[in-house]
């Protein structure tokens, strides 16, 4: 099955501390359903010194968030939508978004 979200879209936050916000999907974890955002649901976690990081000291990271909280960007009007599917006549499925029509883009390769 076609995947709603990708690692690489621009997404928005629909609920919870960070509804609002858009950010980058670094992950996607498929398994619990849930993705990884840049900048969104940060928690601070207190980390002791080790030989890999000598300092220590509080560290902020973003930790994965349910899938059903965010929704792609529209290409179009810069606001979330719902996905929609369309397949294309070679057979592949592009994702289309309801709201405007437009395809929304696949992220490059990074």
């Amino acid at each position: 099955m076609a995947a709603r979200i990708r690692t690489g879209d621009n997404v928005v936050v629909i609920s919870g501390k960070d509804k609002g916000k858009t950010g980058k999907v670094s992950r996607v974890l498929v398994e619990e359903d849930r993705v990884v955002v840049a900048g969104i649901n940060l928690v601070k976690r207190h980390t002791r010194p080790t030989p890999r990081s000598p300092s220590g000291g509080i560290v902020e990271r973003e930790q994965p968030i349910a899938a059903c909280k965010v929704m792609p960007v529209d290409p179009k009007t810069g606001k979330g939508t719902r996905v929609r599917f369309k397949a294309l006549e070679d057979g592949k499925k592009v994702r289309i978004a309801a709201k405007s029509g437009e395809e929304i883009p696949v992220a490059a390769a990074e």
